[in-house]
């Protein structure tokens, strides 16, 4: 080859060389396919996600929800109303209370009772909803710091945890799974002494919280491993149908027991945290592990009223019978009615369709906010480094019994 050729051989592969030059934004490895869980503990048991990476990135995420099959739907659809309670608990377990208090309520309206509910009984529902509302609040915030590394956290949640769960279980008997709302009224009255002891608990828990606060919260590290991490905009979160802390999370104050008035609630005062990108962006990690902290604070000052009205006004009484306005036979009119309340997760709805003068409904179907909540996580782990995604999901708060319904 001569001189000449070999010079015009080199500048054009000079030339090729230098048109093939990448941006880093256009470098892509080959994809891999990764199985997290269902055996890894923010999985909950039986969540598994099949994730599409590239590198450290996540392209996709596909979750399988498994089969936990809780099969409340089937159950309430071969079984009269008031039956219905104990499968009810079984949903969103860490819950219970909530759960029973809305779908009575559901009932109640159809039945058209609702006015005849005596206020004491009313005072008392929404007691123990919101001493379960604390606890379900604690095993979120809880386990959402062992998720990401933090062992102590979780120890000191529990331990608060089990105030709430014996004073559960002294007044229904249970320790989770209460069966204790019922339709038209509940199944008995508060033990002897309970308010003081409630009222003993609140005193104990307002510095507690003050402490978990500071140890979770507002931890350097915990900080600045969910701030600015899964961040769910205000629009998409409204979109998707997302609720609860979740929802307010990302910037709006919408919560049913105000929206909805339900229940006592009108008759009681407590604020509505919203996220506000203290530590990073709007609707962050951080911002709905921050307003599910603020709202055990909402949850101690309704409790506080509570007991203020039930020790006052609506003291008990030697001839108070809970179950006064229950009925024998819970057999409403043809009707569909959707009634809605405000869970520890969001809304929790109940869907029914009746049939005329028979106990037993023709469908039930049931709105699940843990559902819902989980649909977001394909859109909003897109792109984000696959080490972030396990901070994310524990940051929704879900349980999969009431997913997997």
């Amino acid at each position: 080859m001569s001189k000449s050729v070999q010079y015009i051989y080199k500048e054009d592969n000079l030339a090729k060389s230098e048109a093939n030059v990448y941006k880093e934004s256009d470098l892509k490895t080959q994809e891999m396919l990764i199985n997290i869980g269902p055996q890894h503990p923010s999985t909950h048991g039986v969540l598994r996600l099949e994730v599409v990476t590239d590198g450290e990135i996540i392209v996709d995420v596909v979750p399988h929800l498994g089969y936990l099959h809780r099969c409340f739907e089937k159950h309430a659809e071969s079984m009269a109303y008031n039956q219905t309670i104990p499968y009810v608990d079984r949903m969103d377990y860490v819950a219970a209370m909530n759960s029973e208090h809305i779908y009575a309520m559901g009932v109640e309206k159809m039945l058209g009772i609702t006015d005849d509910i005596p206020k004491r009984v009313e005072y008392i529902r929404v007691l123990v909803a919101e001493l379960n509302r604390l606890a379900s609040h604690f095993v979120a915030i809880g386990t959402y710091a062992i998720d990401i590394g933090a062992f102590t956290p979780f120890l000191w949640m529990m331990r608060d945890r089990e105030h709430i769960l014996r004073l559960l279980e002294w007044v229904s008997g249970s320790r989770m799974l209460y069966n204790y709302i019922w339709v038209g009224g509940l199944y008995y009255d508060l033990p002897v002494g309970f308010e003081e002891r409630c009222k003993e608990f609140i005193d104990y828990l307002k510095p507690k919280l003050r402490e978990l606060q500071d140890l979770i919260v507002e931890n350097k590290i915990f900080v600045e491993r969910t701030a600015n991490v899964g961040v769910l905009p205000l629009n998409l979160a409204i979109n998707y149908g997302i609720s609860g802390p979740m929802l307010r999370g990302s910037g709006l104050k919408y919560d049913l027991r105000k929206v909805d008035a339900y229940s006592v609630y009108p008759e009681l005062e407590f604020d509505v945290p919203i996220g506000k990108g203290e530590m990073g962006t709007t609707g962050d990690c951080w911002d709905r592990t921050y307003v599910r902290m603020q709202e055990c604070w909402e949850s101690a000052k309704i409790i506080e009223q509570c007991i203020e009205r039930l020790t006052t006004d609506l003291k008990r009484t030697r001839d108070f019978d809970p179950q006064a306005a229950v009925p024998r036979k819970v057999r409403p009119k043809q009707m569909d009615l959707y009634f809605r309340g405000e869970s520890p997760k969001g809304e929790l709805g109940y869907y029914f369709r009746t049939q005329a003068n028979k106990e037993i409904p023709y469908r039930v179907k049931v709105r699940s906010c843990c559902f819902v909540n989980l649909s977001i996580l394909p859109e909003i782990a897109k792109g984000t480094m696959f080490a972030d995604l396990v901070a994310i999901i524990g940051s929704f708060d879900f349980v999969m019994g009431e997913v997997d319904r």
